[in-house]
Parts: C-alpha cells; structure tokens; sequence
C-alpha cells in the first residue's frame, strides 16, 4: 500500500477490546489524549420511546479505542468536559441523532464537534454518502453491517457487535484527515466547522417544543389562527410526549393535530366526531385538547410564524432559475448544490423575495457563490 494513500493511516482493528468499566479510568484515559481530536460515536434504542435509550459509547484518540457503558459515560466528568470543549475536536459521522442523544441523555450540547459527513461532501465526495460507502473507498475495508439493528442496550455485547462499535469510530480520524487534507487544497476548511456548527444548532432550535409545528407541512392550509392553535397543540403533544416517553404519534398523530385545529372543536362530543380520533385519545386527553383549542383560537396569534406553503406555478419558476445559479456555482468548486444551497433556504428566498439572513452572507458561501452573485441580486430584483 502506497505509504501516502488514506489507507496507511488506518489503525489496524485491536487484537482485544478495551472497556473502561469506572469513570475515574475513563478520565485518565481521555486526560492522556489532550489535545487530540475526539472520535465518537453511540448505539442508541428507540422503537416505543420518545427519548432515545443509550446503549454504548465509542471513542478514539489516536490509534487507542474503547468502548463505554452510558452509566460511566454519564458519570464522567471527562466525558462531560471534553463534549463540551470547544478546543476539543469531536468528529462524528452523521451526528444528528448522536446529538440529540446527548441532549436527552446528558442534557447538554457538545461544542466543537466536527461532522465528517459534510467533510467529506465538501471534499468532493458526494452529498450525504454512507459511512460504509465511503470507508471502502477511501481505506479498501468493508465493514460487517449485520449488528447494525441489534440489541445495544443488553449485556454481553457479542464479538460481532463489539467489532462494529469499534469500526465506527476506528476511520474517524484518518477519515479527519483525509478531509481535511482535501479542504485546505479547495480554501473551504474553515467552512466544515462553520457548517458542523451553523447544523448543530439548527438541530438544537428544532427541538425546540415552540417551534416544531412547523414541521407539519401539511398545516399550510390553515389560517394563522387555526395555526396558533396547532402550535398550541403541538406544544402540548410535546410536552406529554417527553412526559410520558411516548413517541409523538403514540400521543395524537400529526394529521389529526391538523384536523383538530382545522375544525376547533367546542366540546368532547364535537372533538370525538373528527374521523380517525381513537375513542381511547378523546377519553385520556379530551378535555384537555378542548381547553387549549378554546385558549388558542381567542389568543392573539398575529406574530406567530406560518407554515411555509408549496411554491406557486411562478414561485417554482423562480426557484428553477435560481437553483441553476446555485448549481453552476456549486458545479465550479466541485461542491453538492445540496450544501451549498439546501432547498428549504432557497424555498425561503424564493417566497421572501430577498436576500435571505444566511444563505450568502456565510463566508464560504460567499465566496462559492461569488461568480454569480451579480446574477443572483439580479433575479431577485426582477
């Protein structure tokens, strides 16, 4: 193997697999890796629960790895102290749900992570490539999927599970590296952390219980009344949902959040006659659902932001002119459009008709779309 190739870089997989069992042990170990970027990754469970349930950690420094039961990771001041350095690279792949996890679990939200999938898209790989995918072709190894959907949460591990953890974090840092080698060749290495962090904390503000009706794309047809109401309920489906740890259609499904705010029931009896209510919702929760649609529909919901609504025959018309702009832009520094202008942002300048806050005052953004930004302001005037 050619000693300049990403494959060189590689640890070899470990002959046994090391488990940090106490916290005191997982903090020397992390302590004598200072300063080095953080691979990490989780196994997680969720089938019938609304908070994901930790069931492994997986870390590396350099060429050392371990595995981590969540009880000592989450007793580890450490653990906790490195998540949240700045200072301290975390590279992850894919890192939505492992964030997400950390949020839930340990109720913090880690600073300086580093999302190699975006890395890599930015390097030229592709847009939203597979771990697995892009492991072979960069390193030559195929890795063993078969324990992707196993049980993480009992003990033992098997050998085969254990070997997976360990893949999962064991091309992180070569994976780094290769990136990075890539990024600073193009003069986008500042924008993989701009683009891991500007993620980070979209994914923190959507999880927000005030913000997430918006995601009911299909409330669009409401009034802004109606659509005071739905975010009143959804709140509530929220909070009930995280009370309870039950998945939010386990609750009431987001259609029929719809069709309650959409028909504003006055009483039980008006509620139970919405089709496709289950008769075990009205009774659990039908006086209260009645109480927040009469508290809702009288509020003054006037500031509230409204559900985007599908692009019109001549908004898509625009958003067709303007996305090639974009894809010219993005074709020229060999960058997925998909990155450098995701479709919800452009969707937002199509409908505002301006430049909309942070899609091209960004710096690397900028610069990309630099050879058509007289183009674009242009457009947007006409």
């Amino acid at each position: 193997m050619d000693s300049n190739s990403p494959a060189a870089s590689v640890p070899a997989a470990p002959d046994t697999v090391t488990w940090i069992r106490e916290p005191y042990d997982l903090d020397r170990w992390l302590a004598e890796g200072q300063g080095e970027p953080l691979a990490l990754d989780t196994e997680f469970e969720r089938v019938n629960t609304f908070f994901p349930i930790p069931g492994l950690v997986q870390l590396g420094l350099g060429q050392r790895f371990c595995l981590v039961d969540p009880s000592v990771a989450e007793a580890s001041e450490g653990f906790r102290n490195a998540l949240t350095d700045p200072g301290t690279p975390k590279l992850l792949y894919a890192m939505s749900e492992d964030l997400e996890l950390f949020r839930h679990w340990l109720q913090l939200e880690p600073e300086g992570v580093v999302d190699l999938q975006i890395g890599a898209a930015l390097a030229g790989a592709g847009f939203s490539v597979g771990y697995a995918r892009l492991v072979e072709t960069l390193f030559g190894e195929s890795l063993d999927k078969s324990a992707t959907r196993s049980d993480w949460v009992s003990r033992p591990l098997s050998a085969a599970q254990e070997r997976y953890a360990l893949d999962d974090v064991r091309f992180l840092v070569p994976l780094y590296h290769w990136v990075i080698t890539r990024l600073q060749k193009r003069g986008l290495e500042a924008a993989l952390a701009d683009e891991s962090t500007r993620f980070s904390k979209e994914l923190a503000a959507q999880d927000n219980p005030d913000n997430h009706y918006l995601k009911l794309r299909g409330g669009w047809t409401l009034s802004r009344q109606q659509q005071g109401v739905l975010k009143t309920l959804v709140c509530w489906r929220e909070h009930e949902s995280r009370s309870r740890d039950r998945p939010r259609n386990r609750v009431v499904a987001d259609a029929l959040l719809i069709a309650i705010a959409q028909r504003l029931p006055q009483s039980v009896r008006e509620l139970s006659d919405i089709q496709g209510l289950p008769p075990a919702v009205v009774r659990r929760y039908g006086d209260t659902i009645i109480n927040k649609v009469a508290e809702a529909s009288t509020a003054d919901n006037s500031g509230i932001d409204v559900i985007a609504a599908p692009l019109s025959r001549q908004d898509q018309m625009f958003y067709k002119q303007l996305k090639r702009l974009m894809v010219k832009a993005a074709e020229e520094r060999d960058v997925p459009v998909e990155l450098l202008a995701p479709r919800k942002r452009l969707e937002a300048v199509v409908q505002q008709r301006k430049l909309a806050a942070g899609l091209f005052d960004e710096g690397w953004r900028r610069d990309l779309l630099a050879p058509v930004q007289e183009h674009i302001e242009e457009l947007l005037k006409s």
